[in-house]
């Protein structure tokens, strides 16, 4: 007990930094990831050629080889940031791509006749996307996007393998003075096995709120 209130406050921020690392890594990813599907279904074949080879590099290259990479090989580039907005990037670009997948498979769920009877009001395609397409295709998504998110939140225990003080970081520098790793790495995988069941539920809950009953 006396561990647990000696150490409170460096895993709180641990805590508070795995989820700030989630949270914007979670909402860059949703966003770019729906540009990125955008792109994989437009009419310009450049662009459908540019999407597919980004989400082709990011689903098969490992996200810790990304993040070694972006760490330690970019400032020998001349190309500095802080370690955790680098970190918070590269979770993004990472993760869009697999939004990008499953908005896409959202997309193809949209009926044809829907797409017709949009142009048939004279709507463009971003017009298309924008009121038809994308917030359909979200709706038919949200448990498979609320799986990226949860596997965004384990994602984020790599940052410490590049020096980011995030929970698991926190973890491991505790364990190194008190030797208890059964107990610190227990502790450990259960508040990120609360993490994803908040996720889970929260996702849950939105798609009964927004299924599409076909």
């Amino acid at each position: 007990m006396n561990i647990a209130i000696d150490n409170l406050e460096p895993l709180l921020q641990g805590l508070g930094l795995t989820l700030l690392m989630t949270l914007v890594a979670g909402i860059g990813s949703l966003i770019l990831g729906v540009f990125v599907t955008v792109a994989r279904i437009s009419p310009v074949p450049s662009l459908r050629a540019a999407a597919f080879a980004y989400v082709q590099f990011f689903i098969n290259v490992p996200l810790l080889a990304l993040l070694i990479l972006a760490v330690f090989a970019l400032p020998a580039a001349g190309l500095i940031l802080p370690v955790v907005p680098t970190v918070i990037i590269v979770l993004t670009v990472y993760e869009a791509a697999y939004v990008s997948e499953a908005v896409r498979s959202g997309v193809n769920t949209v009926s044809r006749g829907q797409i017709e009877a949009a142009r048939a009001l004279g709507l463009t395609l971003p017009q298309s996307l924008r009121w038809v397409i994308v917030p359909q295709a979200f709706r038919s998504v949200v448990q498979p996007l609320g799986n990226i998110m949860i596997a965004l939140a384990m994602n984020t225990s790599l940052a410490a393998v590049v020096g980011v003080l995030d929970l698991t970081a926190r973890i491991n520098s505790i364990n190194l003075v008190y030797a208890q790793p059964v107990l610190f790495y227990t502790t450990g995988g259960l508040v990120y096995m609360a993490i994803a069941l908040v996720i889970g539920l929260v996702t849950g809950r939105i798609e009964r709120k927004v299924a599409i009953i076909r």
